[in-house]
């Protein structure tokens, strides 16, 4: 990052490996080594986890949770984060039995 000599101000990429205040105008060559980044970053397309039956083997298991569809009391668990980062993760579990899957929101 570069600041302008004359007025102090942040200045920014421009074309040509130059850089220009945003506030003056003023224009120079960038120092070598100093990174210009180009446009804005784009958002990169979030991927969701789906297990499959044979995924569970390596998974955690939990006696503390009871299946909502056979009762069974030992199920596989992981944990995502599906919102922002200030939001708690979400706790998913897969019965061991029946295979149902549900989650528990912290």
């Amino acid at each position: 990052m570069e600041f302008c000599p004359k007025c102090k101000s942040i200045m920014r990429p421009g074309g040509g490996g130059m850089v220009k205040c945003r506030k003056c105008g003023h224009e120079k060559k960038a120092q070598a080594g100093n990174m210009i980044v180009g446009g804005p970053v784009k958002d990169q397309e979030r991927e969701i986890t789906v297990l499959d039956e044979k995924q569970d083997a390596g998974l955690p298991t939990t006696e503390e949770v009871k299946c909502p569809d056979c009762g069974n009391q030992k199920a596989y668990w992981w944990m995502r984060q599906l919102r922002s980062a200030d939001e708690s993760e979400v706790r998913f579990f897969r019965c061991t039995e029946c295979g149902k899957t549900w989650r528990e929101y912290n």
